[in-house]
């Protein structure tokens, strides 16, 4: 199978992209300067308690309070292989304002704030470290019985002290026992800093935060077995040749720096397919197609047989659109990072071997997911519940956002997407032998375009000897612009125009 990673940054922020033989199996992206806050722990103060609830929330800094379940005995290690020690650590009867730590574990969703623990973990590329949970635990993917025993003895000899523990990761295997103890006092010495940073820290600081995107993904993503890893940026191209280094498993050559003067992501058809992931219709090869429906507790997905009339009988036929409708499922759901309830809507089928066979064959691709995913057995209905474990945000936060003219019931797309597209056809003008660019856009896109600076960095680099000019608009929806090149020695513009930068 042929396994592709991409690589981007521009307009302050940074892209990933995974292709598996041609289909793009999972998209990311996060702003340069905040980022991603799922790991980082803060210095947080309980704001109110909720005995009925066993829940209190926590001013941790961030926009909304963030939700701790005060019931929980430990954090979720449930997709490890592991048991808990004798050692357990009681929660502490909290009150308003008690100052405590906390790591997020789920990020903020809709109108509610992130979901933090007290269990805190510090991830390193073979180990995960738990302070204070008595866990050693080992990922199911390693699967040999004498190299599992090897590695969860020498997890256990690593431990200094009860009600500590680890998890062994995928890649520790690759790890030498001395690879492995240097981590771990590694990982250790980044909790013991963090202890002390807290003491003096006011409360809403950031105790430890968690690697960027490029990181995270080089970390615990991308295995031996990638084909390529594409990279569209320079900078970020020598920072990810660094980080192949320490990895040490993966050959420096399958590393390149996009050298084409078009936008990396179009040029590989990367771009039309994460618009397609915003986007709540899903064709299938044989014709049917998907219909994903976004709602506040749950995604709805509804398969129909579409334009496929089959050439057996009826039973047959949706039975062939069921099988290939769970394989896309299971893409659709890790692309777009789904979390939480799932319930799929499956063409009715009167065959229990038929409904078994389709049940297996999402189970088999789910099961795929670094994500860890729960289903249920088919109901008489045609009806299949599973969940997916959040990690993350999902795609849509990223491509959309609200429309204000329908009371938040439809969708627009983001800000920085309809950039993204600007740029891209701007790269496209210049790689066309225009030397200057026209846009026309909406008022308030270029507002933000001038203001947070999301093209400087294209302009005094890459485009120095090019001119780009901006027709701000009132009247044009965020979503419309136009680029047009222009080779003319004297240009015709409004008024209103303004030369970037």
């Amino acid at each position: 199978m042929k396994k592709e990673w991409f690589f981007d940054r521009y307009c302050g922020q940074q892209f990933v992209a995974f292709m598996e033989d041609g289909k793009l199996v999972e998209f990311a992206a996060e702003e340069e300067s905040g980022g991603e806050i799922v790991g980082n722990i803060y210095k947080g103060r309980v704001m109110n308690v909720l005995s009925g609830m066993q829940a209190a929330f926590v001013a941790c800094g961030l926009e909304r309070n963030c939700y701790l379940s005060m019931g929980e005995s430990y954090t979720d290690y449930n997709k490890y292989d592991g048991t808990m020690g004798e050692t357990t650590w009681q929660q502490p009867e909290w009150k308003p304002g008690d100052e405590i730590i906390v790591q997020v574990v789920q990020p903020p969703r809709g109108n509610k704030g992130a979901k933090v623990t007290t269990h805190l973990s510090f991830v390193g590329k073979n180990l995960i470290y738990l302070p204070n949970t008595d866990f050693i635990g080992i990922s199911r993917k390693i699967t040999e019985e004498e190299l599992r025993a090897n590695l969860l003895l020498t997890a256990e000899r690593m431990r200094d002290r009860a009600g500590e523990g680890f998890i062994v990761r995928t890649q520790a295997p690759f790890a030498s026992r001395k690879e492995l103890k240097k981590e771990s006092e590694y990982l250790k010495n980044l909790w013991r800093a963090m202890l002390r940073r807290a003491k003096d820290a006011p409360v809403g600081s950031v105790l430890h935060k968690e690697e960027d995107l490029p990181a995270r993904v080089m970390r615990d993503s991308i295995g031996e077995d990638v084909t390529a890893i594409r990279v569209g940026d320079r900078s970020l191209y020598e920072r990810i040749v660094e980080l192949v280094r320490l990895r040490g498993d993966i050959s420096e050559r399958k590393v390149t720096l996009y050298a084409g003067e078009r936008s990396m992501l179009r040029e590989y058809g990367i771009s039309p397919l994460v618009y397609a992931a915003a986007q709540p219709q899903v064709m299938l090869e044989s014709g049917g197609y998907l219909v994903i429906d976004h709602t506040e507790a749950m995604t709805v997905v509804d398969v129909n047989t579409g334009s496929f009339v089959g050439d057996v009988n009826l039973e047959e036929t949706v039975f062939r659109v069921n099988l290939e409708a769970a394989r896309e499922i299971a893409r659709q759901v890790r692309l777009r990072n789904v979390g939480g309830i799932v319930v799929v809507d499956f063409i009715d089928m009167t065959d229990e071997g038929h409904k078994a066979a389709v049940t297996a064959e999402l189970t088999e691709c789910l099961s795929r997911d670094k994500a860890k995913c729960r289903i249920l057995p088919m109901s008489d209905l045609c009806l299949t519940e599973f969940t997916r474990k959040r990690v993350g945000n999902d795609v849509l936060s990223y491509l959309v956002k609200p429309c204000g003219d329908c009371t938040g019931r439809g969708y627009v797309p983001a800000d920085i997407f309809v950039v993204a597209h600007i740029r891209a056809d701007i790269l496209d003008r210049f790689a066309d032998g225009y030397k200057a660019v026209i846009v026309e856009l909406n008022e308030g896109i270029m507002q933000r375009i001038l203001k947070e600076g999301l093209l400087r960095e294209e302009v005094s680099g890459a485009w120095r000897d090019k001119q780009v000019y901006m027709v701000p608009h009132k009247t044009f929806a965020e979503k419309k612009y136009s680029v047009r090149g222009d080779n003319s020695g004297v240009l015709t513009l409004p008024d209103k125009a303004q030369l970037l930068y």
